[in-house]
């Protein structure tokens, strides 16, 4: 199957203006619902900004979150002083394909916004997997939400999927990894509020809460002798991957390393997540 209206996602289409259109209204929303209508607080918004505005040029940034509502993004961006509006700047984001990509209008829409459709369950290899590849080796932002589905219960940051791993090991140059939690767009877009479902719009008057940490750093030569090492010797009921890897892994080792990197970014996820909840109980 080919790319979902890949066209439509150029930044030259029609001379980039649909896509400045898009972004702009879909930015000014997300000031007005996170800046405007609610009380937001953002904890470190200095390197996220620095990172999007200003990092070495040619090197990724991938940021990850934890998924909150279906609404995290674009609202997550809304805060003051984050160029949210500029579609240069805005960021490439991995959207599940059978809810944002559902007819020919969504699918233009969300396209123009610079989102790129994932199959649940497609796999890592997946044709739109290596699209989001392709945005990294341009040296673009790209966010996804590792953990792969909205969770609104206060709890600990939930095994991620691989996907986010394969594309830190497999980019050209490695991305700056940036972690991010935030706290209250589940009041904002409550699952089950209106008649047991989502309400129509955003509430408003809750109070949200945005922490960015600091770089994960990741020294792949290294990860990638260790995983050959320790997966020798390894049985698993193999899922098709491709043999051998651009850096020559087969698909036991991949599935060690992946899993390492998974594991280190849910560890300093799951911490900024304590700390936010310690912020979010002093009202801090």
């Amino acid at each position: 199957m080919g790319r979902i209206m890949s066209w439509a996602a150029r930044s030259d289409h029609l001379g980039g203006i649909p896509r400045k259109l898009v972004i702009m209204g879909v930015g000014s929303f997300a000031k007005a619902v996170t800046s405007l209508f609610n009380s937001t607080s953002v904890q470190n918004p200095e390197t996220l900004i620095r990172l999007v505005q200003s990092r070495p040029q040619g090197v990724p940034l991938i940021t990850v979150s934890n998924h909150m509502s279906t609404m995290d993004d674009p609202l997550m961006w809304g805060f003051k002083g984050f160029p949210t509006t500029d579609a240069r700047l805005q960021r490439w984001v991995l959207a599940a394909e059978d809810i944002c990509f559902r007819n020919s209008m969504l699918s233009y829409l969300f396209r123009l916004g610079k989102c790129i459709p994932i199959k649940r369950g497609g796999g890592i290899y997946q044709e739109h997997m290596e699209e989001a590849l392709e945005r990294l080796s341009d040296g673009a932002w790209l966010h996804t939400f590792p953990e792969g589905k909205v969770c609104q219960d206060d709890a600990p940051i939930r095994r991620l999927k691989w996907g986010t791993a394969s594309l830190i090991e497999r980019a050209p140059v490695t991305p700056i990894v940036l972690p991010i939690i935030h706290r209250g767009f589940e009041e904002v877009l409550p699952e089950k509020s209106f008649f047991g479902r989502r309400p129509p719009v955003p509430l408003w008057n809750k109070d949200i809460r945005i922490i960015v940490g600091e770089p994960i750093e990741f020294d792949l030569p290294q990860l990638r002798q260790m995983a050959i090492s320790m997966s020798r010797g390894q049985s698993f009921e193999s899922v098709g991957w491709p043999t051998t890897s651009h850096h020559g892994l087969n698909e036991a080792a991949q599935r060690w390393l992946y899993t390492t990197i998974s594991d280190r970014i849910r560890t300093v996820m799951e911490s900024l997540r304590g700390f936010g909840s310690t912020l979010f109980k002093l009202k801090v």
